[in-house]
This record gives C-alpha cells, sequence and structure tokens, in this order.
C-alpha cells in the first residue's frame, strides 16, 4: 500500500486495527454509542448489531429486515440536506459497486464504524456480485451510526440503471421477487445529493451543473424522486471533469463535461477549497485535475474483476491543515466468486 501525505497523528490509517481493541478503543466506542442510540430504541440497537454482524458476514437479510432497514433509512435521510454538512476527521469512499470483499477490506485499512467516520460519495451496488450485501452494509451502518456515516448518491442508485447493470437481477436471483429492490430504490431517493466537509471541500458523486453556479441553489432543489434524464440533479451525478475548457457534451449521454474554468469559479464563488467527486475508474485510485481543484476518488479495485486498477480512499484529518492524505490499496483474496451468467454492458468505465 502506498500512503500519501503526512500520517503523524492518524491512527488505524495504514496498518491494520488490531481485533483486540484497547481501554482505550473500547471507551470510545462506548461513548459514541451512548450518544448515537438516543434516536434509536434498546431493541432497535440490538437488531441493528445483530444485523451488521450478519452482513459483515456476506450473508443478505431476510425481506422482512430489509423492509425495516429501509424504513428507517428513509427516516433518518429524509432530515438531512441537499449539501448534508459533515465534519472531520472523516474517511472519504468512491464507487463500491458491489465488491464485498473489498469494501470488508476497506474497513480493516480504514477502521470500523463508529471510531472512524465516512462519507461514502455513492454507487453502492451494479457490476458486483454482492450489490445486495454491499448496500445492506452501508445502509445499516448508516441507520445505525447515523451522524457517524453520511451517504449520498451516485448514479447507480437509480430504478433505470439498477435494471439494466446487475442490482435488479441480484434482488431477484436472492431474494425471488422484486420486493428488495423496490424497498432500497424508493430509499435511494432519499440520498443527500452532495456533502460538503467543513464548508470546504464540496462532494458528489458526479460533478457539476451548469445549472448550478451555488451551494444555495443546490440546496433548493427538490431531490425525492427517480434521477431525471437531465437537468442539474443528473448533471451532479454524471458529469466529468475534462482537460478541455468550459462545459462539454459527455460521452456517457447525460451529465457534462466541465473544465479547470469551471471548477476554479465554483470553489471561488462558494468559498470551498476543492471538490471531491467518484464515479471514474482511476487506475491508481485516486487522480488530482484542475490543478488539484478537483480529485476522483475511486474504491472498488480490480474493478469488475477484471481492470487491474488499485483503490483508494481520502482521509481529511481534524485540522485539515495540509493536503488530504490518499491510501491505495489492492483487492481483497478471492474465495471463489459465483458463476453470473447475464453480462452486463459497459457503457462506461
Amino acid at each position: 500500500r502506498r500512503v500519501h501525505g503526512d500520517t503523524r497523528g492518524k491512527r488505524g490509517l495504514y496498518s491494520a486495527p488490531s481485533s483486540r481493541k484497547t481501554g482505550s478503543e473500547r471507551s470510545l466506542k462506548q461513548m459514541a454509542t451512548k450518544t448515537l442510540d438516543r434516536y434509536l430504541e434498546d431493541i432497535e440497537v440490538q437488531r441493528l448489531d445483530s444485523h451488521i454482524d450478519t452482513l459483515l458476514e456476506c450473508k443478505p437479510l431476510s425481506e422482512a429486515d430489509v423492509k425495516a432497514l429501509c424504513e428507517k433509512a428513509k427516516e433518518i435521510l429524509s432530515q438531512e440536506q441537499n449539501v448534508q454538512p459533515v465534519r472531520v476527521p472523516v474517511t472519504v469512499v468512491g464507487d463500491i459497486h458491489g465488491q464485498f470483499y473489498d469494501l470488508k477490506e476497506l474497513f480493516r485499512i480504514a477502521g470500523d464504524c463508529p471510531e472512524t467516520n465516512f462519507l461514502f460519495l455513492g454507487d453502492y451496488v451494479d457490476r458486483g456480485y454482492y450489490s445486495v450485501e454491499s448496500v445492506s452494509l452501508v445502509v445499516a451502518l448508516k441507520v445505525r451510526y447515523k451522524d457517524r456515516v453520511c451517504i449520498i448518491r451516485g448514479n447507480h442508485e437509480s430504478r433505470q440503471i439498477t435494471q439494466v447493470y446487475g442490482f435488479y437481477d441480484e434482488c431477484l436471483r436472492k431474494y425471488g421477487s422484486a420486493n428488495v429492490w423496490k424497498y432500497f430504490t424508493d430509499a435511494f431517493d432519499f440520498l443527500p445529493l452532495t456533502a460538503v466537509i467543513e464548508n470546504k471541500i464540496f462532494c458528489d458523486h458526479g460533478g457539476l451543473s451548469p445549472s448550478t453556479d451555488s451551494l444555495d441553489t443546490i440546496r433548493a432543489l427538490d431531490r425525492v424522486q427517480e434521477v431525471p434524464h437531465e437537468g442539474p440533479m443528473c448533471d451532479l451525478l454524471w458529469s466529468d471533469p475534462d482537460d478541455r475548457t468550459g462545459w462539454g457534451v459527455s460521452p456517457r449521454g447525460a451529465g457534462y463535461t466541465f473544465g479547470q474554468d469551471i471548477s476554479e469559479v465554483f470553489c471561488h464563488c462558494n468559498g470551498l477549497q476543492m471538490i471531491a467527486r467518484a464515479h471514474q475508474l482511476v487506475m491508481e485510485g485516486f487522480n488530482w485535475c484542475h490543478d488539484k481543484h478537483v480529485v476522483t476518488i475511486f474504491s472498488a479495485p480490480n474493478y469488475c474483476y477484471r481492470c487491474g486498477n488499485q483503490a483508494a480512499i481520502m482521509e481529511v484529518d481534524e485540522n485539515m491543515s495540509g493536503p488530504p492524505t490518499f491510501i491505495q490499496f489492492d483487492p481483497a483474496p478471492r474465495r471463489g466468486e459465483p458463476n453470473v451468467t447475464r453480462r452486463s454492458p459497459d457503457y462506461f468505465l
């Protein structure tokens, strides 16, 4: 693993956390749990902890448990903003795409909740073999530790896209009906569109939109709907940075490309240091562009089990005194993957 940036004063970033917790670690977890449990009944806490343990073994929840989990998630997410504030320190995670064992590897490196705070940038499902288990775990962690975990929407958190790229078929295969797919896609409508870390780092899945030049414009959007085919909500989830200046036509067929001039003006007008986004495969797991005004983070190593890329996560420390730290990692050891006969079309890697 290669670590970029200063890691002094950070715990559990490069070396994997020990399975035996120290007294201070246990105390931290107990204090965090006492604070966070106030919005949950004792029985809900016990049930969620049991669900998380089940999911960490890569075992799907029952249909009834998924329904209850998604209802609670909608209740929590409905209280959050289109531009959800996030405090430091925080670990920022890019695309996961159903690669469950790589998600577990990510937690092994970054640390577990609630000791580590997480911001997930979307695309929890599709393409990988374990979309059900991956999205269930992320949503369960959000519900269990709502103030420690922020999850926002990616372009794959959509009814139309998930019917093409794997999640819908996986739900049918594992549950025998589309009910679980419906519970999750209904919950996806409530996900925040973007987040902002300490009013300095703007985070979304895709990029910028010619219709939204300020954070207040994004805050005013009606997000509780299926992702539209065009417009600002679509652009935030689909757009990509580009070497060319100005706005351009996206080869994806949705959103736009935007140049360094666009990102610099957006950051300046909104008092931001930088933009962190996901959405694009980058071979080193992260990639700076636009004179370090924009960084892409991709957290699915060996994407689609064939691309050979590294993955990365971004650490923002409590001082924000220097550049973020990036931790790169390789795929988790494979124990054998199930055969999936239907091949998803490669709309754009």
